[in-house]
């Protein structure tokens, strides 16, 4: 039996199997210089499963994948009061 989506679980927390492979796959193309530190990259997320704009593993203010986003040591937060 699968587990039901969560509105407050990332991707990897779902059953959502071949969409968190896309972009697990995306991340682990990403250059190693363009990456956030593992540590940074799980606080990144702990924010965001804070966050009431998480839904279904994407960030309801910009669109995007937030496992994706955070990953990129570029990109940072889109809320106003950008949380990281």
């Amino acid at each position: 039996m699968s587990k039901p989506f969560c509105r407050k679980c990332l991707l990897a927390e779902t059953d959502l199997t071949e969409v968190y492979a896309s972009v697990r796959e995306m991340v682990d193309a990403l250059p190693e210089w363009r990456k956030t530190s593992e540590a940074e990259y799980s606080r990144r997320l702990e924010i965001c499963k804070s966050c009431d704009f998480l839904e279904e593993g994407t960030c309801g203010k910009c669109g995007c994948y937030v496992e994706l986003r955070a990953a990129r040591s570029e990109m940072n937060c889109p809320h106003e009061k950008h949380f990281w």
